[in-house]
């Protein structure tokens, strides 16, 4: 599974708290300990008022970048930041993200057209977020209708079928695992990704929640995840799921994982 590692996100209160003080090691720390645990991208999201945002984001994707190679995951609501926030990075990584609303396709896709960046696309248009597994699938036709025409390869985008807190949906995860499927099927190089801690808002103990969800999704095909790799019992839920499924050769993965301590009982150094 492709980690988008989600810890350096402002909305995150000890987040918020270390940019305000301007703490740049924790801010390392926390880089370096999810490219540790695994993950494939660093998602970098201020989550500040709009005049600093983008001095925010470079002066994090800066810190980022000075303790590993980690590709860098843009996160912003606002895609001309995620624009100039490209310029920061030392090497192609993640947009997160755009969709059909407004001009977000037309700002992002002509930039990343010719170039090894990736793009997390969200089914979501002008008309809010669709609440049927028609409608959304209505948004991806759409957005794929745009990667073709800038001539993006289904492989650099991860299309989030939009993950919605659990308590307050009529029918479980029923439309993402059937969006999911159809994606899947239509193009089967594409990436699925999502928050997996969006399904637990407002639960209990909302780590089993997100655990059970990612075995759901995994299952159904979702192959990029929007995860915090520093909790051990989610990776190695992630690495057994995928070893059940057939997707893990002889479980090589697995077991390499264990023995470079990314899950289980965390080994004495």
């Amino acid at each position: 599974m492709i980690i988008i590692g989600e810890k350096i996100n402002g909305a995150i209160p000890s987040v918020a708290k270390a940019i305000a003080a301007k703490d740049a090691d924790f801010i390392r720390n926390l880089a370096k300990a999810q490219s540790d645990a695994g993950s494939a991208f660093i998602d970098v999201c201020a989550s500040v008022e709009n005049s600093i945002e983008l001095e925010t984001i470079k002066w994090l994707i800066g810190l980022v970048q000075e303790v590993t190679d980690t590709p860098i995951a843009i996160d912003s609501p606002n895609v001309r930041i995620c624009a100039e926030a490209m310029k920061f990075c030392k090497k192609p990584g993640l947009i997160n993200s755009v969709s059909m609303e407004g001009d977000k396709i037309e700002v992002i896709f002509p930039l990343i057209a010719d170039s090894k960046w990736e793009c997390v696309a969200l089914l979501c248009d002008d008309t809010g977020i669709p609440q049927d597994s028609e409608k959304r699938l209505e948004v991806f036709a759409g957005i794929m209708k745009k990667a073709k025409e800038y001539n993006i390869d289904p492989s650099r985008l991860h299309i989030d079928p939009l993950v919605q807190m659990l308590c307050t949906s009529e029918d479980g995860i029923n439309t993402v695992v059937e969006v999911i499927k159809e994606i899947k099927k239509q193009y089967p190089n594409i990436h699925v990704t999502g928050g997996a801690s969006n399904i637990s808002y407002n639960l209990p103990v909302r780590k089993l929640v997100n655990q059970a969800f990612l075995v759901l999704a995994i299952n159904s095909g979702m192959d990029s995840g929007i995860i915090n790799p520093l909790n051990r019992d989610m990776m190695g839920m992630i690495y057994a799921t995928e070893a059940l499924l057939g997707q893990d050769e002889y479980c090589m993965e697995y077991i390499g994982a264990y023995r470079e301590d990314k899950f289980g009982p965390q080994k004495l150094s």
